[in-house]
């Protein structure tokens, strides 16, 4: 873990690999709650009869969004920022799915500091986020992820 005090600490970390998470399954439960929260019931996400029938490998895949959404949970330990009064998500530049997650697949994220500034009293830190699947070549999603993040002092 790389620990933050300053806007000049994350500024070392810019073009620094700061974590890769351990894999993670995706099954059909996780899939279905992500479909029930969202009201995205598309069949080739939920109905496993149909996918099993009409997908190329017979399998649901997970929601592009759902992939996308695991960012903070993959990569929460990757920094850690001292004297924090609070951080907030501020965005993303540029998200990319290049591969689809199919049930029951492992996923892992693996992020780099692309930049680090002062912004409005705070630090914005602005990583590429690659998710990768387990035996793929290419990653699910790429997402150049923005978060703020307020010192206390």
């Amino acid at each position: 873990m790389h620990t933050i005090t300053s806007v000049d600490d994350a500024k070392a970390l810019e073009g620094v690999e700061v974590g890769v998470s351990d894999w993670i399954v995706i099954d059909q439960h996780r899939i279905d709650q992500f479909a029930e929260a969202t009201a995205d019931h598309q069949w080739i996400h939920v109905d496993t009869e149909r996918a099993a029938r009409e997908m190329p490998d017979g399998r649901t895949i997970a929601h592009g969004y759902l992939t996308l959404a695991m960012i903070p949970a993959l990569t929460g330990d990757f920094v850690a920022v001292e004297n924090l009064e609070r951080a907030i998500n501020f965005g993303l530049n540029k998200v990319r799915f290049y591969t689809p997650v199919p049930v029951g697949a492992k996923i892992r994220a693996r992020a780099v500091v692309l930049q680090a500034r002062r912004r409005a009293g705070a630090l914005l830190l602005t990583s590429e986020v690659r998710l990768e699947v387990e035996g793929e070549r290419k990653p699910a999603c790429v997402a150049e992820t923005l978060g703020m993040y307020f010192f206390s002092d």
